[in-house]
Order: structure tokens, then C-alpha cells, then sequence
């Protein structure tokens, strides 16, 4: 939760700052936005799904696959990284169009990007390293790094923004060194040896079987940030057409509601591995009191923070601009429904998560593409050709509803199910 957290603030603080530059500076990382988490959605398919497959690994104590495993994914995130990062350099005006760049909005967000993007390669080894360093159980090291990059990153950012006049340039150089730490961080972890992995050049070793183990969990995971990627995109592109204030005020909501978003999945990320062990074990019982808890506790935050976000909206969204009223306008309607709607966000993700630790992934797939995919995409492509900009400040919380009335019958069919399992159960031990 806290490493999720930290992830966000990067990104926030980021647009706290920019904001005070201008409507159109604000626009421009609000575009650059999507481009960067496409390459960071890398590390998280070969850190995530690398992941998984250590764990078992070193549970039944095979440490010469786990150092090939390790040593394969953190290399293959970063050449492919590279090679991503790259094209996007070579094609990045005619990416930033696609995103929803403005005339007015393209200047700076050029600036940005081509110092963003290039130092996303230090997010893409971070982001796989996590995930690696987390599965042999140093959870400390990676929230240490993390926490070091954001606390760096909120230092420096009106250092280099207004101290030495950078604006957005500055912006931009201040993630880069704070991301540049963060790897510092990981890298003196693995030289001074305190991993129990290699990760040595000659480790680096892809077998058909690796590969697939590492893709099947880490391409679900790549999908969902892709699908995050593009519902951002869409709404900049839908955005565009009502003038960069739009765009702005949309980028600071995105950036406010993943602090909570981001949250409610890290706790999540402790609620599977207890589900699925429970549900292996056919121990239903704790499985329905796992489910139950989770609802409760992720229900209770979301309620929390969903009306904190609709009753203060218009003091929250103020904060990112100073003089542009039509942003405070849009961003605080549409933070306003965002905010409502949250409520249901640990409902439905207790149950996209829950789906995937019983095993079932092509359900858990399609529930967890639903909110910012299946349900996202109509709505946004659709809504504003009939409600013209409300469209757009109404389109994810509509989404939202719509994807927790899905939840409800996939629930509905999945503890149908449960109980129909636990009943054999309970008759193959009388027998």
C-alpha cells in the first residue's frame, strides 16, 4: 500500500507544481502522462509476472532457476524498455497529437516529454526490481527506494521549477534524478550482495517455459495498465476539443483519484495470496471471512476518501490552478462524481482480485478490463457526442456504475459456485 502510495505522489506532486506555471504546462504532463505509464506497464509484466513465478521457486528451494529467472526479466524489461523508449523519441510529436495535444499544449509538452521519456528507462528497472526484490521478501528495500525518489522528488521539483526558472524542463529533470536515486538504492542492494538473487549477464537465460511463466501473470498486468493508458488518453483527446483548461482540470482529477485508486489495490495485493491459499486449501470458511473483511475495510477507506473527494472538490482542485475557473469548473464536477462513485471501487476491486487468486483467470481478466476497458472505452467514445462535455467529467463514474452492476451478477454466480464446492466437500468427508 505504502509502495503504491509513493508511486502516486510522484505523479501528483509533479502536477501540483507544473500547475502554477500554467493551464497549458498543466496540459502538457497531463498528455505525457499515458507515454510514460505504457513503458512503465514493461516493468510491471516482467517484474510482476517474475514475481509470482520466484516465489514458488524459492519455496521449494530451486535457486539456480530463480537466479535465471531473475537475471532474465530484469534484463528483458530493460532492453525492451530501451527499444520502446527509443521509438517513442523518434515518434514522439505524432504520439503527443495522438494523446491529445493541443497547438498551444504541444511546446511544452514537448519539453517534457523528451527528458520524461528517456528517464523512464530508470522507472522500468525500478519497477522490475520491486517486484523481484519484494518476492524473496525485502519489502523494506523496495519502500525505502520508493520513498526515497518521492520525498527527493518533492524537494526538487520547485527547486528546479521556480529556484532556477526550468518550468516544465525542470519538472521533468527533477523525476529524472529522483528515479535515478531510487535505482541507486537497488543497485547498492545487489552489489553489496544482499540479494539472494545474481542477477549476472551470463544468468540471462530465456526458455520457452520461463518466458511463458513469466507472461502468463505478466501480460494481464501489462493489459490493465495499457487500459489505463488509453482511457487517459481519450479523455485528453476528448478534452482537446474544449480547450486546454479541460485538459488540465481532467489531468489533476486522473492524478487525485489514483491516490486512493493505487491504495485500495495495494491492500488488495495482500488480500489474494490469503484467498487463493484458503480457496486451495478448500478451506471456505476462511475464504468467506477473507472476502468479507476485505469489503469491509476497502468499502470503509473508499467511503472515506470518495467523500472527501466530492464535498471538498472545489478546495481540492483549486489547489492545481490559481486564476483558471473554467479548470476549477471541470475538474471539480468531475471529482465531484468521482468522487460518489469511489464508493463502489473496493466492492468491485475485491472481487476482480479475488477472481484471479481462485484461478480463474479469463473471469478475473474481463472484470478487471471492465472499469477502465470494456465499460470505459463506449462510454467515452459515445457520451460526448450526446451530452457534449459533461460527456466527458461524467464518463469514468459512469463506467464505474456500470462496471459494479457486472460485479454483482459475476459475484452472485462465483459464491453460487463456492457453496455448491464446499457442499462436495463436506459430503466427500461424511462419505
Amino acid at each position: 500500500m505504502i509502495g503504491m502510495l509513493i508511486n502516486a505522489l510522484y505523479n501528483l506532486v509533479d502536477a501540483y507544481f507544473v500547475s502554477g506555471l500554467g493551464k497549458s504546462q498543466m496540459g502538457a504532463i497531463s498528455v505525457v502522462f499515458p507515454l510514460g505509464q505504457v513503458v512503465v506497464g514493461l516493468g510491471l509484466m516482467f517484474g510482476n509476472g517474475a514475481a509470482s513465478y520466484l516465489s514458488r521457486l524459492l519455496g521449494r528451494g530451486d535457486k539456480d532457476t530463480a537466479d535465471k529467472v531473475a537475471s532474465t526479466a530484469l534484463y528483458s524489461s530493460i532492453l525492451i524498455g530501451a527499444i520502446i523508449i527509443l521509438l517513442s523519441a523518434i515518434f514522439l510529436k505524432p504520439i503527443l497529437v495522438m494523446l491529445g495535444a493541443t497547438e498551444t499544449i504541444m511546446p511544452y509538452a514537448l519539453t517534457y516529454a523528451r527528458i520524461y521519456v528517456l528517464s523512464c528507462i530508470f522507472n522500468v528497472f525500478n519497477v522490475t526490481m520491486n517486484n523481484i526484490v519484494s518476492s524473496e521478501g525485502a519489502a523494506k528495500t523496495t519502500m525505502c527506494a520508493l520513498l526515497l525518489g518521492a520525498v527527493l522528488n518533492i524537494g526538487l521539483d520547485p527547486l528546479f521549477i521556480y529556484t532556477l526558472d526550468m518550468k516544465v524542463e525542470g519538472a521533468a529533470i527533477a523525476t529524472a534524478i529522483s528515479q535515478m536515486v531510487s535505482m541507486l538504492v537497488y543497485l547498492t542492494y545487489v552489489l553489496c550482495k544482499k540479494s539472494v538473487f545474481s542477477f549476472s549477464i551470463k544468468e540471462f537465460s530465456p526458455t520457452r517455459q520461463m518466458v511463458t511463466e513469466i507472461l502468463k501473470i505478466g501480460v494481464p498486468t501489462l493489459v490493465f495498465q495499457l487500459l489505463t493508458s488509453l482511457s487517459i488518453a481519450l479523455i485528453n483527446r476528448a478534452s482537446s476539443n474544449y480547450g486546454d483548461s479541460v485538459i488540465a482540470g481532467m489531468g489533476a482529477v486522473t492524478r487525485i483519484t489514483s491516490m486512493g485508486t493505487l491504495v485500495v489495490f495495494g491492500f488488495l495485493k495482500g488480500f489474494q495470496p490469503i484467498a487463493g491459499f484458503s480457496y486451495g486449501a478448500k478451506k471456505f470458511d476462511r475464504l468467506r471471512e477473507a472476502i468479507k473483511t476485505s469489503i469491509i475495510w476497502s468499502t470503509s477507506f473508499c467511503l472515506v476518501v470518495g467523500l472527501v473527494m466530492a464535498v471538498f472538490s472545489t478546495q481540492i482542485i483549486s489547489q492545481f490552478t490559481e486564476e483558471d475557473t473554467q479548470m476549477v469548473l471541470a475538474g471539480q464536477k468531475s471529482l465531484f462524481a468521482n468522487g460518489i462513485t469511489f464508493i463502489l471501487f473496493g466492492f468491485y476491486t475485491v472481487y476482480s482480485s479475488l477472481f484471479l487468486a481462485l484461478g480463474k483467470g479469463a473471469a478475473g481478466f474481463f472484470l478487471g478490463a471492465c472499469r477502465q476497458g470494456v465499460c470505459f472505452v463506449p462510454v467515452i467514445l459515445l457520451l460526448p457526442m450526446v451530452w457534449g462535455m459533461n460527456g466527458i467529467l461524467y464518463a469514468q463514474p459512469i463506467a464505474d456504475v456500470i462496471s459494479v452492476v457486472i460485479t454483482v451478477f459475476m459475484a452472485l454466480h462465483l459464491h453460487r459456485e463456492l457453496s455448491m464446492a464446499e457442499k462436495q466437500v463436506m459430503s466427500n468427508s461424511d462419505i
